[in-house]
C-alpha cells in the first residue's frame, strides 16, 4: 500500500534518516529495505503487530543493533557515535538500575553520563517522582518504576527520545500526566518517537504515525491520513433485520452482533461497517424496518490498524516461525 507520508518525510533538516534498513536472521527478515526519515519536534507512533519488526528497528535506530543492510544516521552522524548518544534518551521495557539504589540515587548516576544533564529536582519533579526520591527502587509499584524509567530517559536533556509502551503500567491520571510533559517537550523542539498497543492513545498524541508489518513500512501519515485509507465508517443499531440479510445490503462490509450481546437475543445491537451510512439507513427506512439506538461513528485508528495488517498479512508470504531470541523479545512489545 502506498500512503501519503507524514512531514518527517519531507523536510531537509532530519533528526533520523534510514535507507534500505534491513536486519535478516538466516532466512527471516525482520525488517525489510525500511526508509525513514524524522523531522525535528514531531511526535511520531511507531505500530505493528507483534514480530512486526518495531523493536528490531527502534534498536537499530539506537545503534544497540547492527542492521545487515542498509544505514541509519541520527543528527547526521552513527547512531551509536558518542555526540549522538549525548542527544538521545530512551524509556525501554526494562529497567537496568540497581533495585538497591534509591530514586534519587538511580537518577543521579544516569545524568552525570551526560554534558548538558537536568538537574536531580527537576529531573524528579518532571516524572512525578519527587516525593519517591528516597525509596529504593526495589520498593516501586509498577507505575512508579515506569516513572523511573522515564526520568532516566529525560536526564540528559536528550533532543531525541524514545519510548517504547511507555504508558502500560499507568493509571489514568499518570498516563494524562505523563503526555502533557511529552507534549511540553515536544513544544521546546525535542522528538519523540514512541510504540504503543493503546491505538487511542497513539491517535490523540501522535503528529506522524508509522505502521510497520512484517517488517515493511506499509502506512505512513498523519493519524488522519491513515484513517482514511479505510473508506468505511461504523454504524450501531437496534433493527428487526438479522446479521446475515444486513451483510447483504450493498455497500456493507461487516455485520457482527455488539461485545456483551447475547446472540440468541430477538433484535441484538449490531455493528456495521460500511462505506455509505446513508444508503444503509435509506434502505432500512424504505423497507419499514425497525431501527432504534442509532450511533454513526467515523472509522478509528484501531479500524484502519486492523484493515491495513490484514490486507498486508493476506497478501504477504508466509514467514518463518519465530524462534531466534529476538522474536521473543518482539512477542513482549
Amino acid at each position: 500500500m502506498t500512503s501519503t507520508p507524514g512531514s518527517g518525510s519531507t523536510t531537509t533538516t532530519a533528526v533520523i534518516r534510514a535507507s534500505g534498513l534491513t536486519k535478516r536472521y538466516g532466512d527471516l527478515v525482520a525488517v525489510d529495505a525500511l526508509d525513514l526519515v524524522i523531522a525535528p519536534g514531531d511526535i511520531v507512533a511507531i505500530l505493528g503487530p507483534n514480530g512486526a519488526g518495531k523493536s528490531t528497528t527502534i534498536e537499530m535506530l539506537l545503534g544497540l543493533r547492527t542492521p545487515t543492510a542498509g544505514e541509519v544516521r541520527v543528527f547526521g552522524d552513527a547512531p551509536n557515535a558518542k555526540a549522538t548518544r549525548a542527544r538521545v534518551g530512551a524509556m525501554l521495557q526494562e529497567s537496568s538500575a540497581p533495585e538497591s539504589l534509591t530514586v534519587a540515587e538511580a537518577v543521579d548516576l544516569v545524568r552525570h553520563y551526560y554534558p548538558f544533564a537536568l538537574s536531580l529536582d527537576d529531573i524528579l519533579d518532571r516524572a512525578d517522582l519527587s516525593e519517591k526520591r528516597g525509596n529504593r527502587i526495589a520498593q516501586l509499584s509498577g507505575g512508579q518504576q515506569q516513572r523511573l524509567n522515564f526520568a532516566l530517559a529525560i536526564a540528559g536533556d536528550p533532543d531525541l527520545l524514545f519510548l517504547d509502551e511507555p504508558t502500560a503500567a499507568l493509571d489514568v491520571e499518570a498516563r494524562h500526566l505523563f503526555w502533557e510533559q511529552v507534549r511540553g517537550l515536544a513544544a521546546h523542539g525535542k522528538t519523540i518517537l514512541f510504540s504503543t498497543h493503546n491505538l487511542a492513545e497513539a491517535d490523540a498524541l501522535a503528529d506522524r504515525v508509522i505502521l510497520i508489518n512484517r517488517g515493511r513500512v506499509i502506512a505512513d501519515g498523519t493519524p488522519e491520513q491513515i484513517k482514511a485509507t479505510v473508506a468505511t465508517r461504523t454504524v450501531r443499531l437496534v433493527t428487526d433485520v438479522g446479521v446475515a440479510a444486513l451483510a447483504a445490503f450493498p455497500g456493507v462490509r461487516g455485520v457482527e452482533v455488539a461485545p456483551g450481546e447475547s446472540v440468541g437475543a430477538t433484535h441484538p445491537t449490531l455493528v456495521v461497517q460500511t462505506a455509505t451510512p446513508e444508503d444503509l439507513l435509506a434502505r432500512l427506512f424504505a423497507g419499514g424496518h425497525l431501527v432504534s439506538q442509532l450511533t454513526v461513528t467515523d472509522t478509528d485508528l484501531e479500524t484502519a490498524f486492523i484493515h491495513l495488517v490484514g490486507a498486508t498479512t493476506q497478501t504477504a508470504p508466509t514467514a518463518t516461525p519465530d524462534t531466534t531470541p529476538e522474536h521473543v523479545m518482539e512477542s513482549a512489545s
